[in-house]
């Protein structure tokens, strides 16, 4: 589709509510601030911290980064992400992107945690390196382990370029760092595009590492803040896939403009 201006985009994304008033609630987003100050791995997506990073010093990030509600006394119903940083953010990845692509055949890696929302960006975003002479690397394919929680195996799997995890046939949601943790063991590759632990584990081991995170996701945030994440962009990230077309044509048209 055509990329709409900025102002178009920032409309899209409050009506559609991938930005601005986003169905995460307050309680769920200040939830996940407590959780990951008290260093719980499954909000931690991989990552490592050198700071103290309290709840209240998360709450301020994620006000800062993702716009939500400053006012600790402000503990239940509803939170926001603003669309300009929203906005701000997916240019800032969109520069990342094409400053990798004027390398000249840079490995890519694209992953998501997300296949039921935030696949058609990854998919996009994979065709659109792939198109612009990146190599998408896809190591460690069919590499499993026992994830869930639910005492089955899961197992790596690429559509297009893009890894997820598969369980008994299909994509799933996930939080865990560990296949990327296996997909950089047999590959390291030159910059990495993702979510959730695909994205954490990236960073922490060095690897240039943009990413995509809700506002109840505070990790790659933090990452971000500490330098271990280049760019974390904010959005609700399990809208319906057809409402990020938008959003997706306006950070390729961006990368391709800065080319």
């Amino acid at each position: 589709m055509t990329s709409p201006t900025r102002a178009e985009l920032r409309e899209h994304l409050v009506r559609t509510a991938i930005a601005g008033d986003v169905a995460t609630s307050r309680e769920n987003n200040l939830d996940h601030y407590r959780s990951l100050a008290l260093r719980d791995p499954h909000y931690m997506f991989g990552l490592s911290f050198e700071g103290e990073w309290s709840f209240r010093q998360i709450l301020e990030l994620m006000s800062e980064k993702a716009g939500v509600v400053a006012d600790p006394a402000h503990r239940e119903g509803q939170d926001v992400i603003d669309p300009d940083r929203t906005i701000d953010a997916a240019e800032e990845m969109a520069d990342r992107i094409a400053k990798v692509l004027r390398r000249g055949a840079p490995r890519v890696a694209v992953a998501t945690g997300h296949p039921t929302g935030l696949l058609t960006v990854h998919l996009a975003l994979a065709r659109f390196a792939a198109a612009n002479g990146a190599v998408l690397v896809t190591p460690a394919e069919g590499w499993t382990y026992m994830g869930g929680g639910i005492g089955r195996r899961r197992r790596i799997r690429y559509l297009d370029g893009v890894a997820m995890v598969e369980d008994r046939g299909s994509f799933v949601h996930t939080h865990d760092p560990h296949p990327m943790r296996a997909m950089l063991a047999e590959e390291r590759p030159d910059f990495v595009i993702a979510d959730h632990g695909w994205a954490g584990a990236a960073g922490e081991a060095g690897v240039e590492t943009v990413g995509f995170a809700d506002s109840n996701d505070p990790a790659l945030f933090v990452g971000e803040a500490e330098g271990k994440i280049a760019v974390t962009v904010p959005l609700d990230d399990n809208v319906p896939p057809r409402l990020y077309a938008p959003l997706t044509a306006y950070l390729l048209d961006r990368a391709a403009r800065s080319l």
